[in-house]
């Protein structure tokens, strides 16, 4: 299986990864209860095993526990450290319940320093910050990034839901090397500013949720198996007045799998894959049939009229239903002020 998973480079600054990458956000959080940690080693070691390298992971999902779990897994086998490009993010905080969205640069090292602890690692390959601090400039918060790089800390700077203006901000002072949003075929709006923008730039894309949480791999009925602690449960486009709108989408996708003889999940990733390679999609999963089923998307070839077939019925409006509910910042509203206000503490 390993042949069949190709490298890419991420970014312009040096960056290799697979050509798909492992989501281990459900392993540990949001996704209803963690599943067992046994049991999601194996899986990390399976995926590492069939060529699957760039490892995502945050300090939210959790929180705290998912990073705990890459660095048992990573520990757990020889040189596997030396096998994996490891990304994770901070910028997402809970504090008495309520949550708060950080870039100020004491809380990006202490978040950095407590993620490379759980990780019991010297460096991560890729530190995204996950949320934009719509009160902190992004150059104040690229700053301490980059004195992260500078200090071995770090390897690669990422951001994850920026908005473009922010993306280029970024990049003028120190090179960003990925961005990471939301992309798929209920999940187009990016395609109009901030994938250019990072094409224009030299920035790799990751793509995060390519199969609409998971939308693609069943349908509708999905959401009739969530337990109560998943969050989509409550996210717009799975409430039944969207659901049943949606539906359409999938039985479309669906036809066009049977035609071509692989799976609607399978078709959803290699539409991904078909943007091209600078585009990485890190489809996750807590089972090692669904990984493997994800892995064979690489192989699934999508002719020019195929990929106009697919794009004509999942256009931008395609989808009811926002990614997510209103509480929720995301790129959207990830506009930073002028660094001429920052005043530091």
């Amino acid at each position: 299986m390993a042949a069949a998973v190709r490298r890419i480079k991420l970014g312009s600054q040096g960056l290799e990864v697979s050509a798909q990458g492992l989501g281990c956000m459900g392993m540990s959080a949001f996704y209803g209860p963690p599943k067992p940690e046994s049991d999601m080693i194996t899986l990390i070691h399976h995926a590492i095993d069939a060529g699957v390298t760039l490892l995502d992971t945050s300090d939210i999902y959790g929180p705290h526990t998912n990073e705990i779990l890459l660095g048992k897994a990573l520990k757990a086998g020889s040189g596997l450290r030396e096998k994996v490009e490891l990304a994770t993010k901070f910028g997402i905080s809970y504090q008495d319940g309520k949550r708060e969205i950080r870039g100020d640069p004491a809380y990006v090292r202490a978040a950095c320093e407590a993620s490379l602890k759980r990780l019991q690692l010297d460096c991560v390959d890729l530190y995204y910050q996950h949320r934009i601090d719509t009160s902190v400039p992004i150059e104040v918060t690229m700053g301490e990034l980059k004195k992260l790089v500078e200090e071995g800390k770090i390897k690669y700077i990422g951001l994850s839901e920026a908005s473009a203006s922010t993306i280029r901000r970024a990049h003028a002072v120190h090179p960003v090397t990925a961005v990471q949003l939301e992309w798929s075929l209920w999940s187009r709006d990016v395609e109009e500013e901030i994938v250019p923008t990072c094409r224009e730039l030299g920035i790799g894309i990751v793509a995060y949720s390519p199969l609409g949480r998971g939308f693609f791999s069943s349908g509708p009925k999905l959401v009739e198996n969530l337990s109560e602690g998943d969050f989509r449960k409550h996210q717009p486009r799975f409430q039944a007045e969207n659901l049943d709108h949606n539906r359409q989408l999938f039985e479309r996708v669906n036809e066009i799998a049977a035609r071509k003889q692989c799976t609607p999940s399978q078709l959803a990733l290699a539409w991904v894959h078909h943007q091209g390679d600078d585009v990485c999609p890190i489809p996750g999963t807590t089972k090692i049939e669904n990984f493997n089923q994800n892995v064979g998307a690489l192989s699934v070839k999508l002719s020019p009229e195929e990929m106009d077939e697919l794009e004509l019925i999942a256009t931008v409006d395609a989808v009811k239903g926002d990614r997510y509910d209103g509480s929720m910042p995301t790129y959207k509203n990830s506009e930073t002020p002028p660094p001429s206000s920052w005043k530091a503490t």
